[in-house]
């Protein structure tokens, strides 16, 4: 889920690939919205697109910007969302199906 804010998300793309089913979603957030703790079963790359945001595991918070482009791994605890001051948007790319898990 999210909170501080609305988010939007506008599914970009879903096809099969040499083998692989890729989904693209690209994820809009009003300043100040953030998503909670979540973890994928398969691993998840972000690329920032505008604005100024957070990525965040439970050991490290850094502050991102366009053209940031983010790995997490398979069942990595993590949240990402907008700062306070500005909006943000990034690609969510991921490969093979997943199951979003919120853990906090």
């Amino acid at each position: 889920g999210f909170y501080g804010g609305k988010a939007y998300t506008q599914f970009v793309l879903d096809g099969e690939y040499p083998g692989e089913k890729i989904g693209v979603v690209l994820v809009k957030f009003d300043p100040g919205a953030k998503n909670k703790f979540h973890k994928h079963t398969v691993g998840q790359v972000l690329y920032v697109t505008e604005g100024k945001g957070i990525v965040a595991t439970r050991d490290k918070e850094e502050i991102v910007t366009a053209g940031t482009m983010i790995y997490f791994s398979p069942g990595e605890e993590h949240w990402h969302g907008a700062t306070d001051d500005s909006s943000f948007a990034h690609f969510s790319m991921m490969g093979g199906p997943s199951e979003n898990v919120v853990t906090g």
